[in-house]
């Protein structure tokens, strides 16, 4: 049965926004199994399943539970969705209850803060029985392992990537971003602003984003947060990758208060920047927002920061949690495999929830000549991906936020360097202590 919810606006919201979960870190409601579970076919079960998304994704999980109800008829999966930022609200007041939904798409973001307060049943004992863990690659489950305890399993994957817009490296007569580092990378937006003649401009300062950051400290052998919510930098560390964006934001980069004036959207997917560094499941989004005479982009791998490093890592677009409150583990547990796992799911949603991560699903998914691009490039960079950094800190999403802010502020010129980074180390000092 699919119950009907109407779709919230999905209005963008910093994606690790704290939750009050104050007094939810009781015990699981469901042990962990002695032996290797299995589900009885023929147990009549309700479970609850909670997504967010808009209409098209909740008639595709309208399928999805249609193709999964023919072979397991007496299980009735309750669906309900909401949009991105109501749909934690929702949580967060399902978590005080003790009422999570039986099975829930999450982000990962939230993943450790809930899974630490054990709101989250341990997969483990699930894992290569209930639900198949051969299509899925090791170094993908263990993106869902918290503490070493697996509490999510990864529907789909992305990675970060450049984003270019072929129209528009032609219009400033400039090739393609041939590999280098970011010196290279700089002088090559600085080109395409020449090039464009006040049309338009290479890009944005790379320099605030904190996964470009991230980047870099990966390839030096660091990291943004250990397991222990440790920073892998220092005030010297981040002040030089804060000035290595001057000259970016000194006329090479489009100027902020230009970024200002197309919100929502951005420079990329309004055609004044022709590229964009980010996570490779966002071109269907750009364009979309880019329109006629836009029909396909460049995607390939960013600049480099030292040769051979593995700098780069797979990230789930989002995975499948189920509650440890749950009553029904061995068939929440079942609706997650054929949610991730099966061939019907593959076919069903395509890449509508990201590359599916799961070889099986992914050889059912109909791939559109952007899917396939961005299959392509995730061949492309196997050899600079290394494993995924620890599952993010809790209080993370405010320090990306805190992050963006200070660059938006740097470009404005409004801010020094060095008071950014004083602002940034007193922010961090109260997010890792709280």
């Amino acid at each position: 049965m699919f119950n009907r919810k109407r779709t919230l606006a999905a209005v963008a919201i910093a994606a690790g926004a704290a939750i009050a979960l104050a007094g939810c870190a009781g015990g699981s409601g469901s042990a962990a199994p002695d032996a290797a579970p299995t589900f009885d076919p023929d147990e009549k079960v309700t479970l609850d399943l909670a997504f967010w998304g808009n209409d098209i994704r909740a008639e595709l999980y309208n399928e999805a539970i249609a193709a999964f109800n023919e072979e397991y008829p007496n299980i009735t999966v309750n669906a309900t969705f909401l949009g991105f930022p109501e749909f934690w609200e929702k949580r967060q007041t399902e978590a005080a209850g003790g009422n999570l939904p039986d099975v829930m798409q999450f982000d990962y973001s939230y993943l450790r803060q809930y899974s630490e307060n054990n709101l989250l049943l341990p997969l483990d004992p699930y894992l290569g029985n209930i639900i198949e863990t051969d299509p899925l690659p090791q170094n993908i489950l263990d993106i869902g392992v918290v503490g070493g305890v697996t509490t999510g399993i990864p529907t789909s994957t992305n990675a970060w990537g450049l984003f270019t817009n072929p129209v528009l490296l032609e219009t400033a007569g400039v090739d393609e971003f041939e590999g280098g580092d970011w010196e290279d990378y700089t002088d090559w937006l600085g080109d395409i602003t020449a090039g464009a003649d006040g049309a338009f401009w290479g890009g944005t300062d790379f320099s605030g984003r904190i996964q470009n950051f991230e980047l870099q400290l990966r390839s030096e052998g660091s990291y943004l947060f250990s397991e222990d919510g440790e920073p892998g930098f220092d005030e010297e560390r981040l002040t030089e990758f804060w000035e290595s964006g001057a000259d970016i934001r000194d006329g090479i980069g489009i100027p902020q208060q230009r970024l200002e004036e197309v919100l929502p959207k951005g420079g990329f997917d309004t055609a004044l920047t022709a590229a964009e560094l980010t996570w490779d499941n966002f071109g269907a989004g750009y364009l979309a927002g880019l329109g006629a005479g836009y029909t396909e982009l460049g995607l390939i791998a960013p600049p480099v920061t030292k040769e051979g490093a593995k700098d780069l890592y797979l990230k789930p677009s989002m995975l499948h949690a189920i509650s440890a409150k749950t009553d029904h583990p061995e068939a929440a547990a079942t609706l997650v495999n054929f949610l991730v796992n099966s061939p019907e799911s593959g076919e069903i949603f395509g890449t509508n929830r990201g590359l599916p991560a799961s070889e099986t699903a992914l050889a059912a998914a109909e791939l559109d000549p952007l899917s396939q691009q961005v299959k392509d490039y995730e061949a492309s960079i196997a050899d600079r991906l290394g494993d995924a950094p620890p599952v993010p800190i809790v209080g993370y999403g405010t320090l990306e936020e805190k992050f963006r802010q200070l660059g938006t502020e740097l470009n404005f010129g409004t801010i020094t360097v060095e008071d950014a980074v004083a602002q940034f180390f007193s922010e961090m000092d109260v997010v890792l202590n709280q």
